[in-house]
């Protein structure tokens, strides 16, 4: 038996495309810490160690998960790369990180240069946004693991930080407050479920109280909260303090990601009602006749990253952010309590 790669799936032509519209877009984020371009064996980067005392290189990786069903079904890709870059930062910045350097991986049933580039322009865009650069990554085109129209798509930041700055939540303390930052939606987290309550056939019509339809309410990017982490702590330094911890609340919701900042024997009692929780929540667990607990692990509720302070910088804290909310304090706790309690 004869025949190319093309007859098996694999086009290196529209490969070969793809690649000059994604090093086009890369391009945007360039800096002269990069060293060379897209399409090397590994990107180069050059970063000056003597900027942080004891520096501690930081990495994180995630992938976007099931919203990329929304952007497909909708056929609209200029969101999602966004939404792996801002969830990647944010990983690294709750740490205390300056984030360097992202790469991005897209795994496709057949390629076409033009959906690769679109979602490739929304990856530089956030970059852009957030300083850092776009120096490389993967597209591979795999037809007997996706079918034609699937993709998956997953990222990878590497950043630093003086190691003395890392933000790692062995100060806290029962008694601090613990503040929250609006998020921008569902972000990329509990898509799995929502999609299940609004299924395809709703994406194209309105619900009560939103202001957009189901699916652009589904496709608001992840919010990046590096500038505000960045514009508390110069606040909060200026006060003679700092963050104590912070949280991003992903995968897990409030119950799964907010103990992991937190020494042991400490939980924090978030006071519900302290902050508007986005219409999009209530109408999927009121649609989905979904209990409190599973909201609460499952989805951010309108918050999507919180930070731990002594109690008596929060105003300053929220002086310096308006939209910063106190929405509880961190508690002591017992074995085998609960570390999240909504009030």
């Amino acid at each position: 038996m004869s025949g190319t790669y093309r007859d098996a799936g694999v086009d290196l032509d529209e490969a070969q495309r793809a690649v000059e519209r994604i090093a086009r877009a890369a391009a945007m984020t360039s800096t002269p810490a990069v060293l060379g371009g897209v399409g090397g064996f590994a990107g180069l980067f050059r970063f000056d160690p003597s900027a942080y005392r004891d520096p501690v290189l930081v990495s994180s990786t995630d992938p976007v998960g099931t919203k990329l069903k929304v952007a497909i079904g909708l056929k609209r890709f200029d969101t999602i790369g966004v939404d792996l870059v801002n969830q990647n930062v944010n990983d690294v910045a709750v740490v205390g990180a300056d984030p360097l350097f992202f790469l991005d991986y897209l795994a496709v049933g057949r390629l076409r240069a033009e959906v690769a580039e679109e979602i490739v322009v929304g990856v530089a865009a956030a970059c852009a946004a957030a300083g850092i650069a776009l120096i490389g990554g993967e597209t591979a085109e795999l037809p007997d693991l996706y079918r034609e129209g699937d993709f998956d798509l997953s990222g990878f930041v590497v950043g630093v930080a003086a190691r003395a700055d890392l933000i790692d939540g062995g100060r806290v303390r029962a008694g601090d407050a613990l503040l929250g930052l609006p998020s921008s939606g569902l972000h990329t987290n509990g898509y799995s479920l929502a999609r299940r309550i609004f299924p395809e056939s709703t994406w194209g019509s309105t619900a009560p109280g939103l202001a957009r339809t189901v699916g652009e309410e589904l496709l608001v990017p992840h919010r990046c909260y590096l500038d505000e982490l960045r514009a508390l702590r110069r606040a909060l330094r200026a006060a003679g303090g700092d963050l104590l911890a912070c949280a991003h609340i992903t995968g897990g919701g409030w119950v799964g990601n907010v103990p992991r900042t937190l020494p042991a024997g400490l939980g924090v009692e978030v006071e519900s009602g302290s902050w508007s929780v986005p219409r999009i929540f209530t109408l999927i667990q009121q649609r989905g006749d979904i209990p409190d607990e599973e909201m609460v692990r499952t989805f951010n509720l309108g918050i999507g990253l919180t930070c731990v302070v002594r109690p008596e910088l929060a105003a300053a804290a929220i002086e310096a952010l308006p939209e910063v909310r106190r929405v509880g304090t961190v508690v002591a706790v017992e074995a085998g309590e609960p570390r999240v309690r909504f009030t």
